[in-house]
């Protein structure tokens, strides 16, 4: 008898064996309820199939009798571990608690940048607007062109709709998560707020000087209400992030409170991704409608203000009920029983 050959026969031998254990695992695994004695069994019995599967594994080239047995054992941590289904509460609590939460823990950051932000991009815009020598200066010929506020208005109308509100989503996103990535650093984050500073009150400066600054509000703050006010959110939680390591509080170490922060801040950044989508359909739908312009800019702020609204009273309630941003227990891995 050669060594293959007893090798192929021990291996039977060893499958016929523990036939038996692994039927009766997978009869267990089926049932939906089981008692604590049937519960043991069915650990124990997961247990020793997947040193079964190990085995079987390394001696043995047939892939259906290891594509059943990892089945099975599969199967069998699934029953073990409590088999989770899906479920939209993890969901839902993000949006309701860990969210809001969230941002309301990291308030005073992102409103300091908002309030700042707005100051200055409105005195920019008042500025230019008295000295169009600087304007020319930074955007040479734009005070002869005389289609400059034609171009402004036709730009949210160039595209499809959809197309747009996809176009500004995704350019919105990338600059919200440059300034939440960058904040860490400090610098690059208040870099790139100046550059928009400049670019609006370039923008605006313009319009005001050339007679048109009622149509530059009326198609900038429709969508720019919120659009504007997710990049102050992303730039302050940056910041936020950034300040952890030079600042860490006391009781923590610097690796530790900037990896708290950044984790806060990744949920924030899910968050914007939801606003960032609003403020995209604003800006493709209602921004360029043709509708009056009071009622444009109303729905603009009427969606800015549920959004404060959200962020700061459903994020205090939740702050005064003592929750917490950690997934519930029943949400987190557990370990797994092995042999």
């Amino acid at each position: 008898m050669t060594a293959k050959y007893a090798a192929a026969v021990d291996l039977d031998a060893y499958v016929s064996e523990r036939r038996g254990e692994w039927n009766r695992l997978e009869a267990l695994t089926r049932r939906r309820r089981l008692d604590a004695h049937e519960a043991d069994e069915l650990v124990l019995l997961y247990q020793r199939a997947a040193t079964h599967l190990s085995v079987v594994r390394s001696h043995s080239p047939d892939p259906i009798l290891l594509a059943s047995l990892s089945q099975l054992v599969l199967a069998a941590r699934a029953a073990v571990t409590g088999g989770r289904r899906l479920s939209w509460r993890p969901v839902a609590r993000f949006f309701t608690t860990t969210l809001p939460l969230e941002l309301y823990r990291s308030r005073h950051w992102w409103l300091t940048t908002m309030v700042l932000n707005v100051v200055v991009g409105g005195l920019l815009i008042g500025y230019f607007a008295a000295h169009p020598g600087i304007i020319e200066t930074f955007a040479p010929g734009a005070l002869g062109g005389t289609a400059f506020s034609t171009d402004f208005v036709d730009y949210y109308s160039e595209f499809r709709a959809q197309n747009f509100a996809a176009q500004v989503w995704t350019h919105n996103a990338m600059l919200a998560g440059q300034c939440l990535a960058s904040g860490v650093l400090i610098v690059p984050a208040l870099w790139i707020l100046g550059e928009n500073l400049l670019s609006l009150g370039l923008t605006g400066g313009l319009m005001v000087y050339s007679g048109h600054g009622d149509t530059f509000f009326a198609y900038i703050l429709p969508h720019g209400f919120l659009e504007l006010t997710s990049i102050f959110v992303a730039a302050g939680v940056g910041l936020r992030i950034g300040w952890a390591w030079i600042a860490p509080g006391p009781h923590r170490t610097r690796g530790r409170a900037l990896a708290e922060r950044a984790r806060a801040g990744m949920l924030v950044a899910l968050g914007l991704v939801v606003m960032l989508l609003v403020s995209g359909v604003l800006e493709a739908y209602v921004t360029p409608s043709g509708w009056p312009s009071p009622l444009r800019i109303g729905i603009g702020f009427a969606v800015w203000l549920t959004f404060m609204g959200y962020a700061l009273g459903a994020g205090a309630a939740a702050e005064r009920r003592g929750e917490d941003s950690e997934l519930a227990p029943e949400h987190t891995a557990e370990p797994v029983p092995m042999a």
